[in-house]
């Protein structure tokens, strides 16, 4: 049981345990945040228990300090840049916090403010990775539609990106590729290290199955770089051709209006985001499939739950996603509507019990602990100056 979250004292560097000491630094963690807030807590978890100390710094409305049970969480005053996201836009004021904290190296899931630090830290002979979370030149080409420009602009921040930090964590080939030429060119190794999932929360259902539609399921942020547009749209061409479906969609975002619009009258239902994350395991355990077919995901968390949950997944052909749905464990088709539904269509067709097993035996694969082991020998690498990663 997590023990809830206090103010304490000022820390000390002397009162730390011996071991590494880790510093993480992101920005955009909000109430709703899915995939990354999910890996900096089982991340931290894994640390804690592994005997060594970590440190989240994040943005908030005020500037406050928590102790919590898998390390200390400082908010640093932060402006709003969308929903319920922050910004920090004054990452100098850092130095004074990591100074306090002493690491021993540095993880930083920011490509905007906070590589700033990296400075800081060379300064101090303290190590530091960048955690790379999204593709920019896919998610920039998304609001600008300038291949060209963005192609340009991108290239030029992450040239500037792999000379500031020690190393860059991916989580896929495809997010590995963004990275990689720049990153041999500057000397800066590039550690391919997968995410994980919990087993124990997301689980194959064993209530016995209702007769009815087929039950597809979306579970992500409804904003344009998530595409849950093609998931929608799926679903309606499943239905314009006369197959029973319903589609339930969980999450928050700007696009909820949109998408309520595009669906009109059709089998599709919008529950919000679901902050209870046993009740939200259950429902994606009911579905028959699970649609996340974004084509610009650098890796896909709701894979790997929709997958341990028993449920088969149907994703774009392109993207980090497709690299976690084999043959087996679901389908994957051109991120365009016909050919999703297609997908869908021919996983549907193979016996239940088959491929909820091959689902469930793919997750498998990917448990947190292999993660975290991977994480730590980076950071062991970061503090003694040993990088040796290809």
């Amino acid at each position: 049981m997590s023990r809830p979250c206090r103010f304490p004292p000022p820390f000390i560097a002397a009162r730390q345990p011996p071991g590494v000491r880790i510093a993480q630094l992101a920005n955009f963690v909000g109430p709703e945040s899915g995939g990354m807030k999910t890996a900096l807590d089982a991340l931290a978890r894994g640390y804690v228990e592994s005997g060594h100390q970590r440190l989240l710094i994040i943005p908030g409305p005020v500037d406050r300090r928590l102790e919590c049970e898998y390390g200390d969480v400082v908010q640093v005053r932060a402006p709003r840049v969308g929903g319920p996201y922050r910004l920090i836009v004054e990452p100098w004021r850092l130095a004074e916090i990591l100074t306090r904290f002493a690491p021993t190296s540095l993880e930083v899931s920011d490509k905007f403010t906070l590589p700033a630090v990296s400075w800081w830290a060379r300064s101090k002979g303290i190590g530091s990775a960048l955690f790379s979370h999204e593709r920019l030149d896919e998610y920039m080409l998304n609001f600008t539609q300038r291949e060209a420009t963005t192609k340009v602009s991108v290239a030029l921040l992450n040239r500037i990106l792999v000379r500031s930090f020690d190393a860059v964590v991916v989580t896929s080939g495809f997010a590995q590729r963004e990275f990689q030429q720049l990153a041999d060119a500057a000397g800066c190794p590039t550690v391919r290290v997968p995410l994980g999932v919990d087993l124990d929360l997301f689980r194959p259902s064993s209530a016995p199955r209702a007769d009815g539609p087929l039950r597809l399921v979306h579970v992500g942020r409804l904003s344009r770089e998530k595409s849950p547009h093609l998931a929608v749209a799926a679903a309606l061409e499943l239905h314009r051709r006369g197959v029973a479906v319903a589609l339930d969609v969980y999450g928050a975002g700007p696009y909820r209006a949109e998408l309520e619009a595009m669906a009109g009258g059709g089998p599709v239902t919008f529950h919000g985001h679901v902050d209870d994350r046993v009740e939200l395991a259950a429902r994606i355990a009911d579905a028959d499939v699970a649609l996340s077919v974004c084509p610009s995901e650098t890796f896909g968390l709701a894979v790997l739950e929709a997958l341990a949950s028993g449920t088969p997944v149907v994703t774009a052909d392109r993207g980090g996603a497709r690299e976690l749905v084999d043959r087996a464990s679901g389908a994957w088709g051109v991120p365009e509507p016909g050919a999703l539904a297609d997908a869908v269509l021919r996983v549907a067709q193979r016996p239940a019990e088959l491929r909820r097993r091959a689902a469930r035996a793919r997750a498998e694969q990917f448990p947190w602990s292999r993660t975290i082991s991977s994480m730590l020998d980076l950071h062991q690498a970061l503090h003694a100056g040993e990088l040796a990663y290809a």
